[in-house]
């Protein structure tokens, strides 16, 4: 997988929001977000920061890692929108880290096309 600026601005993009999802678990307060999906936002962190590692080194399954994960942290931010005890401030760092997410896929994304349309 070659190495564009586009692909290492979604790297560097979903490395930043990995890493949010790892340290933010803490700072919870065990009803926003609940517990188990911190927890659970915490391991995609993980693997995402591991598959950016991946990717950066060329590898398109570390690739295809990072935008999986990100796409599963987006989604499980979503019932955020619903719930009415929700804080409005984050409500707004919700749909920023899904529109932030969005955009790292979409930069990611083409860099798996470019090998696949080499090979054929």
């Amino acid at each position: 997988m070659k190495r564009s600026r586009v692909l290492v601005t979604g790297l560097v993009l979903a490395g930043l929001l990995g890493l949010v999802d790892v340290v933010s678990m803490p700072f919870g307060d065990g009803e926003h977000p609940p517990f188990a999906v911190a927890v659970a936002g915490a391991v995609i962190g993980l693997i995402t920061l591991v598959g950016v590692v991946l990717a950066w080194r060329g590898s398109r399954a570390g690739a295809v890692a990072v935008i999986v994960t990100r796409l599963l942290s987006a989604l499980s931010a979503v019932p955020a929108f619903f719930a009415d005890d929700v804080p409005g401030a984050l409500v707004a760092l919700v749909a920023l880290a899904i529109l932030l997410t969005l955009g790292c896929v979409a930069l990611i994304a083409p860099g798996l096309r470019d090998r696949a349309a080499t090979e054929g």
